[in-house]
């Protein structure tokens, strides 16, 4: 089969763009809340731990893709510097793991738009969730270029959004005794619990790696983007964070995320600021369609890249104008059947056991990388191994156990389509 590559477009300002959409999404604007269910006040450490852990990967995962710039993320650095079966798992669990946050994003989409309609919407929320995903399938049809430049719109709203967000419930609503938490609390299973589910959040900067083979001079332009982006999203979540348990508390911001899928919404519904909660949505939706939009673009390059080796249908690794379009319909349909039952947590939980287990993955690939290959020290690989393959197993048991078995059913799938695994290496 020959092979078709993809055009070097991007550049660093690309780059952030679409390593912060990936980013200030979903997790800012509903795994914030969830997580703070699940722990109470001591999500504000989980946040920190959590980015640590992001800083990590996002490191090694900064070699990889400066040594190797092709589409595909550790699927490919797995089957370069590791062996075939675990490049596969990488890729296998990638395409689980951002196939549910992206029909976590459709989901969130879904519940904002509707409370912002009526307080009590009668249409279920994945109607509009199907709709939207089905848009931006069309979108991303249309070319890269045209995406970037949505991209680019959608991320300004956004931030400008966030900012209101921490000015209104800022200070003026703030409780000190709703931050409060014991060193104890940082030793419980709930605090891993929320950190795994926090995680997530803050893997949108692998939309970088993954996209390498479109990146121009890649050396220059992957490592500062993903380190600049890891920082940034992380001192935006703490402040929203903090606004948000400080404004209503740990456990009603948890309430209202089961209740509603748009806290924070609801956060300054529940403060009198009506005005200022409609902005809010307004850049939740944005968000939403940029997390949406850039899932879309990283899952359909990971698929092009297995079907180029076989281990997906041939027919996935076509490329028309510039753009993987089977692929990209192929991740569409996949999101939608995920999005279907319209569950938040079990989508986002899910979510978290297969991307630490890619991540973990991503680490150990980091470690094998040639000393003339390697920009960072070894320790950063060694920390984000070890944290991703902890936390992978401190989400429900029915989580990860349901996880294991689906990467024995992907290896199963990997040996029928592709018995003699392709290892050549794609420049």
């Amino acid at each position: 089969m020959t092979v078709s590559f993809l055009k070097r477009k991007i550049g660093i300002p690309g780059a952030l763009v679409m390593g912060l959409g990936s980013m200030v999404g979903t997790g800012v604007f509903i795994s914030i809340g969830l997580a703070a269910g699940v722990a109470g006040p001591p999500v504000l450490p989980a946040i920190l731990l959590a980015a640590f852990i992001a800083l990590c990967n996002g490191i090694s995962s900064a070699q990889l893709a400066t040594a190797h710039p092709v589409s595909g993320g550790t699927y490919e650095y797995g089957y370069r510097w590791l062996n075939p079966r675990l490049g596969f798992t990488a890729g296998w669990m990638f395409l689980c793991a951002k196939s549910a946050s992206a029909a976590t994003a459709a989901l969130g989409f879904g519940g904002y738009l509707l409370h912002a309609f009526t307080p009590n919407p009668r249409v279920p929320i994945v109607v509009p969730a199907l709709g939207i995903l089905l848009l931006m399938v069309l979108l991303i049809r249309c070319g890269l270029r045209r995406t970037n430049r949505v991209n680019a719109v959608i991320v300004s709203v956004t931030l400008l959004s966030l900012i209101l967000f921490v000015i209104s419930a800022g200070p003026g609503f703030f409780i000190a005794e709703h931050l409060y938490f014991s060193v104890s609390d940082l030793a419980s299973p709930s605090f891993l619990h929320a950190c795994a589910l926090i995680f997530v959040a803050f893997t949108g900067y692998g939309r970088i790696a993954t996209m390498g083979e479109e990146i121009r001079d890649p050396k220059r332009t992957i490592p500062p983007a993903i380190l600049v982006v890891v920082f940034a999203t992380a001192l935006l979540y703490l402040a929203v964070a903090m606004t948000a348990v400080g404004a209503v508390g740990a456990d009603e911001l948890g309430r209202l995320t089961h209740q509603r899928t748009a806290p924070l919404e609801s956060v300054l519904n529940a403060l009198g600021k009506p005005t200022m909660a409609r902005m809010v949505t307004l850049g939740a939706l944005t968000a939403m369609l940029g997390v949406l939009l850039n899932l879309i673009l990283g899952l359909s390059r990971v698929l092009l890249a297995m079907s180029r080796r076989g281990d997906m249908p041939a027919v996935f690794a076509h490329i028309r104008d510039d753009s993987p379009r089977t692929a990209v319909v192929g991740v569409g349909v996949l999101i939608a059947l995920i999005a279907l039952p319209g569950q938040v947590m079990l989508s986002w939980s899910f979510s978290a056991f297969t991307v630490l287990v890619y991540y973990a993955l991503t680490n150990f690939a980091a470690l094998r990388l040639p000393p003339e290959n390697r920009l960072y020290p070894r320790v950063f690989s060694y920390c984000g191994l070890g944290a991703c393959a902890f936390l992978a197993f401190q989400v429900d048991p029915k989580v990860w156990i349901f996880g294991l078995g689906l990467i024995g059913v992907g290896l199963l799938g990997q040996r029928v389509l592709n018995p003699v695994k392709k290892r050549v290496i794609l420049h």
